[in-house]
């Protein structure tokens, strides 16, 4: 937990664990569901433990989310107000979400701006054209941050933000993220082999900047990547 009121409460989310538990899995057994915990799950029985309180007057509410397999900050309402207003500033592009990612060869500084739909013709979410009204409109800054022989680590900052938006937009380049097993490279072409060895997919929630939405204050977040990452850095950089 990097911070807690009444009103909403910051976390930095370990990769693998599910933002919030899918409705199909609600009905699980409590065993079954202890075995694999939503981060959900578990900010409440520490809010609870840190708080004394009992762990059924607990809330959160979803503001927005990171994939399961994506290190980083994470942010949750614990009331309405606090919720909507949270969800208003994610709509209004006022949020800062800056995000680290990992890929093979280089990209210089750019805007990248694309069409999403959900299914691109193999279930997965893609890219269509611009003219395309159904689409939704992806919008992502990159920066390069570091490169080495082989492999560049970006910065991306969100101007929209789609299910899997990064990913995405960087495979169909033709620079897929480090331990991306879904997104390979552009749509219909032959899979981008990934020779990094990456223990998970390289992205990182490294940074969320918001107002408030009760106190108005201005709120800035920042982690680095989780020591499983930087061992791994460190082994590409040699």
């Amino acid at each position: 937990i990097l911070f807690a009121d009444p009103h909403i409460v910051v976390v930095n989310k370990p990769s693998g664990m599910l933002s919030l538990r899918h409705p199909g899995d609600v009905a699980w057994n409590q065993a079954r569901k202890d075995r694999q915990p939503s981060l959900e799950e578990v900010l409440i029985r520490r809010l609870a433990k840190r708080e004394r309180r009992n762990a059924s007057d607990i809330t959160l509410l979803a503001v927005h989310r990171i994939d399961r397999e994506t290190s980083g900050v994470l942010m949750m309402a614990r009331t309405e107000p606090a919720q909507q207003g949270l969800i208003e500033q994610f709509a209004a592009h006022k949020t800062h979400r800056r995000y680290a990612c990992v890929i093979p060869g280089s990209l210089p500084a750019q805007r990248l701006e694309s069409r999403m739909i959900r299914d691109r013709g193999d279930g997965l979410r893609g890219l269509t054209s611009d003219d395309d009204e159904s689409g939704l409109r992806m919008v992502t800054h990159i920066r390069p941050l570091r490169t080495w022989r082989e492999y560049s680590e970006v910065e991306c900052r969100l101007e929209t933000g789609r299910t899997n938006q990064i990913r995405i937009q960087l495979a169909e380049l033709g620079h897929p993220l480090c331990g991306d097993v879904k997104y390979r490279g552009p749509f219909g072409a032959e899979p981008i082999a990934d020779r990094s060895n990456a223990p998970r997919l390289a992205l990182h929630a490294a940074e969320l900047g918001f107002v408030h939405p009760i106190t108005g204050q201005e709120q800035r977040f920042q982690v680095p990547w989780p020591a499983e990452m930087l061992k791994w850095l460190a082994g590409i950089r040699k």
